[in-house]
């Protein structure tokens, strides 16, 4: 027999059938608290940095596994510390990149703020969730976590093609209220359905509980020196552009006449053949892992690229995605002329699976496998 405790309900603003009423009596009412000017300056830089991977309205999925920013559930729920950490310190072992300017990537906190208004302005007001702990059971939660969960979510080792929960900068701030009402509400249209109905309220505490056992202090992200001059930071160039510089050209298969594969690339390194590896994602990224002997050239700054020799050396970009952003900076080096230019099929942690050679920071953690291929 459940004990009391075990039967409490939940505060009344996350049982399924106040919260429900709830978002839809909210979804129409829009949030016109955001400043006009920060609101234009938020979808200007989204338009720069953030539509390539989840969509020009933030539909999300125009890049593998890069979610949808515009569910209502979502927006109702996520705190603006929440939305702006998430910008700002990135999803680190994914394709999400830190993006701001203290870890080496592009946005001031001005920015990241006006792009957190952006995301805001229009949407459903947002909800006031509880912020003491949910009374669940790890235990009794980790169960319903592999048979019902992990298949789109991972496990803290493991990557799939939902959102992975086992991030240790999504536990560090995402609330428990905050998870409580994913798993009660979903995130239709999506594949995430509520689960309201199908789980009791115990159960649902339980799953909570597992989530937030998964979590572990972050690794130490790479702090990137200041810049010399205002704006964001230049590229890293710590290493030569072009790698055995008096080696052979490589002979590369492209498929699609678009991408290598990380294995021919290995090949290629091993035999001391001349290339140039290029890391699309953000600086901080490269800060923090990258292919050994690859210089950043982020996919959103041109200049990157300048100094890149078009002299018919291959040029190979990559990216976490896995071949999305990197794809933009293949199409900029073709642009230009290049004649040889691809991009490396897998990305950067099926590089790292592999074994191949990588730096990564001092303090950093591995990164999970990735999502296995579609």
């Amino acid at each position: 027999m459940r004990s009391r405790r075990e039967l409490k309900k939940p505060p009344a603003i996350l049982t399924p059938c106040k919260a429900a009423v709830l978002l839809a009596v909210l979804a129409s009412a829009g949030c016109g608290r955001r400043a006009p000017a920060a609101v234009q300056r938020g979808r200007d830089v989204y338009a720069q940095l953030c539509a390539t991977c989840h969509g020009a309205s933030g539909e999300g999925y125009v890049a593998d596994n890069a979610p949808s920013l515009r569910n209502p559930n979502f927006l109702a729920s996520a705190s603006d510390a929440y939305l702006n950490a998430a910008i700002t310190r990135g999803r680190p072992g994914t394709a999400m990149g830190a993006y701001g300017r203290a870890l080496g990537g592009p946005l001031p906190p001005e920015d990241v703020n006006a792009v957190v208004a952006y995301l805001l302005a229009g949407g459903p007001r947002r909800l006031q969730l509880p912020s003491d702990r949910v009374a669940g059971d790890a235990t009794r939660g980790q169960p319903l976590y592999q048979n019902l969960c992990s298949r789109c979510h991972g496990t803290r080792t493991q990557r799939a093609s939902a959102v992975h929960l086992a991030n240790p900068i999504l536990l560090q701030t995402a609330s428990d209220a905050f998870l409580r009402f994913a798993v009660v509400e979903g995130r239709l249209p999506t594949a995430m359905v509520a689960w309201k109905g199908q789980l009791s309220l115990l159960q649902i505490d339980d799953v909570v509980a597992y989530v937030r056992s998964l979590e572990e202090p972050p690794g130490i992200p790479a702090v990137p020196p200041p810049p010399a001059a205002p704006g964001p930071p230049a590229a890293p160039r710590t290493g030569p552009i072009v790698l055995n510089p008096r080696g052979r050209a490589p002979a590369f298969t492209l498929k699609e006449d678009r991408f290598v594969s990380i294995d021919q690339v290995k090949k290629a390194l091993d035999e001391k053949r001349r290339v140039v590896i290029t890391d699309a994602r953000t600086p901080s990224d490269w800060l923090n892992l990258h292919i050994k002997g690859a210089i950043s050239t982020p996919y959103y700054d041109a200049r990157s690229l300048d100094d890149i020799p078009n002299d018919g050396t291959w040029v190979l970009a990559y990216c976490a995605c896995p071949h999305h952003v990197s794809g933009e900076v293949v199409d900029a080096l073709r642009k230009r002329g290049y004649q040889h230019a691809a991009v490396i099929d897998e990305g950067i942690f099926a590089w790292q699976q592999k074994g191949y050679p990588v730096v990564m920071a001092p303090g950093m953690r591995p990164p999970p496998t990735p999502p296995p291929p579609k």
